[in-house]
């Protein structure tokens, strides 16, 4: 290792070592503690007794626990093939060069924004079996009747569906990585006479690979943590996650930078600039779209959070709107129009903030930082 890479080596570890810092203490240190109680019998009070394995042979003993983990298997290996192959089509639709392209893709992606206990809210209500939208219409066209909720045969496949209105986000990267793949490939198929589908098969899906391996990683790992769509204390469980960083956000970033040119930190190496002043003079004014993405991205995030304040809260007072919505569903079950009114106010600034900032939602994205 020669002198430059050293010094690359050191600035880029006191760069990461906040994160690093957090990354130890509030994610490998909780999980390695989690292991160890698991191996014990404690209560909360007095000191762990170890018992080895025995909490893990109780739960695989269990009936519903095995029961539980078919229904999770299930639904994740059904929720891979299918929101992948809808995200490789939305994002062949959107690349596509027509003049309205930019509405197109804003009405793709606007459903990935919506809260989702909102959505699940909506969907119940249309998947009613006594007054559903989806089953009138199903009776109208002579079709069987179907208790989309009710019915264990056909609850999986009802939360695999409703899972696809936010298919808009993977299309998004996919989107990203379509528009990194070199037009010379393209340009030559065509010499070579190849079709739209050989260029698809032949270029754009192993170009693709990389892209379409996170994203299946994605969808394994929320398959696997699904809560909201089947379904203690204070704000801070909810906020010093947030200090972590994204996995989505940081690939995103990582993205974007990969297309600025080391030129642009080589001349400033040459000026006699250092590491700090090339990242806040010359880096950032240039990350300016992809932070702004990032930042919309986490407003939405923490907005349509419901999860984590169901966990983390027990004040009422501290409730946010993702779970008062459920507290007032329980509250007026029956008035459908009420709770119709409640989940548009709660979706509404979201629509709102989308419709502003569509322009950076999209192009912040698939655009690089500095185009050719």
């Amino acid at each position: 290792m020669n002198q430059l890479e050293k010094r690359n080596m050191r600035n880029g570890i006191l760069f990461a070592l906040p994160w690093i810092t957090g990354f130890l203490v509030l994610q490998v240190f909780p999980i390695c503690y989690t292991f160890y109680l698991s191996t014990t019998r404690y209560t909360g009070l007095g000191r762990p007794v170890s018992i080895r394995l025995d909490n893990y042979i109780s739960i695989f003993s269990d009936s519903l626990a095995f029961l539980a983990t078919t229904n999770t298997a299930f639904y994740t290996f059904w929720l891979m093939p299918i929101g992948l192959s809808i995200a490789l089509t939305l994002e062949v639709a959107m690349n596509q060069n027509v003049k309205e392209v930019a509405l197109y893709r804003a009405l793709f992606y606007l459903p990935s924004v919506l809260p989702s206990f909102a959505m699940v809210f909506i969907w119940i209500l249309f998947t009613n079996p006594q007054y559903g939208v989806l089953n009138r219409l199903f009776v109208s066209m002579g079709l069987p009747f179907i208790n989309w909720i009710g019915n264990p045969r056909y609850t999986k496949p009802s939360l695999i569906i409703l899972a696809q209105y936010s298919t808009g986000g993977p299309a998004l990267i996919f989107l990203a990585g379509l528009r990194s793949i070199p037009k010379d490939l393209y340009e030559s198929a065509d010499l070579d006479g190849a079709g739209p589908f050989k260029k698809f098969i032949a270029i754009t899906i192993p170009m693709l690979t990389p892209v379409i391996l996170y994203i299946i990683i994605m969808y394994i790992s929320n398959g696997l943590q699904a809560f909201t769509q089947a379904f203690l204390m204070s704000f801070w469980p909810l906020i010093l996650p947030a200090y972590m960083g994204s996995a989505t956000h940081i690939f995103m970033m990582r993205q974007y930078l990969l297309t600025i040119p080391l030129e642009i930190s080589d001349a400033g190496f040459i000026d006699g600039a250092n590491e700090w002043q090339i990242f806040t003079v010359l880096i950032l004014p240039i990350m300016k779209p992809v932070i702004a993405v990032v930042a919309i991205f986490a407003a939405l995030s923490s907005w349509n959070d419901f999860l984590g304040p169901l966990l983390y809260l027990q004040n009422e007072r501290l409730y946010p709107l993702s779970i008062g919505l459920q507290f007032f569903r329980s509250e007026h079950r029956i008035e459908f129009s009420e709770l119709m009114a409640a989940s548009t106010l709660v979706a509404l600034p979201v629509v709102v903030i989308f419709l502003c900032f569509q322009r950076f939602f999209v192009e912040g994205i698939t655009i690089g930082a500095v185009k050719g």
